[in-house]
């Protein structure tokens, strides 16, 4: 549903979130979190990891060819499906 962009801007807030509440039963860096959204449609979903989860190369940010084209397109037309733009 998002691009690999909007993956990692929606994982940085929510790690900042999470952070700021200083929370006793949370860690001080790098809290872990699994954010699950389901879009309009029943195959329109994205799942959602912090981006340092990413950094040491085992496990791959999944790419949806589609996604990245499609978010580009909006951006050029100046649309967003109707939506306002995040931008």
């Amino acid at each position: 549903m998002f691009s690999v962009a909007e993956k990692k801007l929606i994982a940085e807030k929510v790690e900042k979130i999470l952070l700021d509440l200083k929370h006793p039963e949370m860690p001080t860096s790098k809290p872990k979190f699994m954010l699950h959204v389901d879009g309009e449609e029943s195959w329109s979903w994205a799942d959602i990891e912090p981006n340092w989860v990413f950094d040491d190369g085992k496990k791959q940010l999944g790419v949806n060819p589609f996604n990245e084209v499609s978010r580009e397109l909006h951006k050029k037309e100046g649309t967003n499906d109707g939506r306002k733009d995040m931008d």
